[in-house]
C-alpha cells in the first residue's frame, strides 16, 4: 500500500490504509508513506504491520492531544489518552518516520505522549520521536496505579505481559520522563535529546528533566538498555537526570554512551527514598562531560566492570522464550 497526502498513492491518510488491511491477512502488510505532514490520531491493533516512510525528517505523523485536555463531560484526558499513535499489537515495525505530539510544554499541557507502544517484538529503525513530557511510552502499564482506581486510556484492561522492543538509530526528544514504561527495550545507536523546559515566572528551574522513568517488573532482569547512544540537548548544564524509577524495581543501564554536560553529576534520582534499595541503575564506558564517575554518582547506582557489562549481549536481552533475534550477531555487543 502507498499513502500520499497529495493523492498520488492508494490512500491519503495512514489510518485509511491500516483500516483497509483485510481481516484474513496472515502475513506482513507493508505501508509505504510518502513525505508530508499527516495530522492523525493513529491506532494499529493488528499484528504484522510495517510502516516505511520516505524519509525520517520528511514523513511526519503527528497529533496534539494532551493530559489536561478535557472530554465533553469535563474529565481530563490524562496521560494515556494523550498519545498521537497507539500500537496495540505484536510484531510491528517502523522505518524512516517522525512521530510527534505537538501539544507543547508539559508545564502548561501536562503529559503529551507521541507513541504508546503496547506490543511484543516491536522494531523502530531510523525513526524520530518528538514531544515534551512523556514522549515515548514502552508498555505495559504497571499492575495498578498508586493513587487512583485506574490509569485511564484504551489499554487499561490489556494484559500486563513481558514486552520487548528495539529502537535502532532513532532520535528521541523530550524533557520530563520522556522514555517511560515497563517493557524490556534496547536503544542502540540513538540520539537522546533533552529539551530545555519553559522557565516559570519568578525564578529558574534547577531540574529540567529526567530521561527515563522505568517501571520494570521485579522478576524481569532487563528494563532499558542504552547502547552506543549520544545524550545531547539544549537543557542547561547539570540539569537533567538519567532517570528515576516510576516503580520500585525500575532498571536502566547505559553502555558506552556519550553524555553531554546537561547530565547531572549525581546521575539518578530516587523519586521515592525507599526506591534507593530496589531500583537498578547501571553504567559502563560512559564518555563526555556528563559521564559517570564514582565520586559523583549516587552511591546506590552502579558502575559496571567489563565482565559485568558483558552480560548485556543485546540479542540475549531481547530473546525471551521464543529466541527473538532482531539484530545481526556482529551488532549485539
Amino acid at each position: 500500500m502507498i499513502v500520499a497526502k497529495d493523492g498520488s498513492g492508494d490512500f491519503t491518510t495512514v489510518q485509511e490504509a491500516v483500516n483497509a488491511i483485510p481481516e484474513n491477512a496472515s502475513g506482513w502488510t507493508v505501508i509505504h508513506i510518502k513525505n508530508g505532514e499527516y495530522k492523525e490520531k493513529l491506532q494499529i491493533l493488528r499484528p504484522r504491520v510495517k510502516l516505511v516512510g520516505e524519509s525520517a525528517e520528511g514523513t511526519v505523523l503527528y497529533f496534539d492531544d494532551y493530559a489536561k485536555k478535557t472530554f465533553p463531560d469535563g474529565r481530563e484526558y490524562g496521560t494515556f489518552n494523550s498519545q498521537s499513535f497507539l500500537i496495540g499489537a505484536d510484531d510491528f515495525e517502523a522505518e524512516n518516520l517522525t512521530i510527534s505530539n505537538t501539544a507543547g510544554s508539559g508545564d502548561k499541557m501536562g503529559q503529551a505522549v507521541a507513541v504508546y507502544a503496547d506490543g511484543d517484538r516491536m522494531v523502530f529503525r531510523n525513526c524520530r520521536f518528538t514531544a515534551s513530557q512523556d514522549t515515548l511510552f514502552t508498555a505495559p502499564l504497571p499492575p495498578k496505579p498508586v493513587e487512583r482506581a485506574a490509569f485511564g486510556g484504551p489499554r487499561d484492561e490489556a494484559p500486563r505481559r513481558k514486552l520487548r522492543q528495539l529502537y535502532e538509530r532513532c532520535y528521541i526528544a523530550g524533557d520530563v520522563d520522556f522514555i517511560f514504561g515497563s517493557a524490556t527495550a534496547v536503544f542502540k545507536d540513538c540520539e537522546i535529546f533533552s529539551k530545555k523546559r519553559l522557565v516559570p515566572e519568578g525564578g529558574e528551574k534547577t531540574i529540567h528533566g529526567y530521561i527515563t522513568a522505568a517501571s520494570t517488573d521485579e522478576e524481569n532482569p532487563y528494563g532499558y538498555v542504552f547502547a552506543n547512544c549520544r545524550l545531547t540537548g539544549d537543557a542547561p548544564e547539570n540539569s537533567v537526570y538519567l532517570g528515576r524509577p516510576w516503580r520500585d524495581y525500575g532498571h536502566t543501564v547505559f553502555l558506552n554512551c556519550w553524555m553531554g554536560g546537561h547530565i547531572k553529576p549525581e546521575g539518578w534520582h530516587y523519586w521515592k527514598p525507599e526506591r534507593e534499595k530496589t531500583a537498578r541503575y547501571e553504567e559502563f564506558g560512559s564518555t563526555g562531560p556528563g559521564a559517570g564517575r564514582r565520586e559523583s554518582r549516587v552511591p546506590w547506582s552502579k558502575l559496571l566492570t567489563a565482565e559485568e557489562a558483558g552480560q548485556y549481549d543485546l540479542n540475549r536481552v531481547l530473546s525471551g522464550q521464543d529466541g527473538w533475534s532482531p539484530l545481526k550477531e556482529a551488532e549485539t555487543k
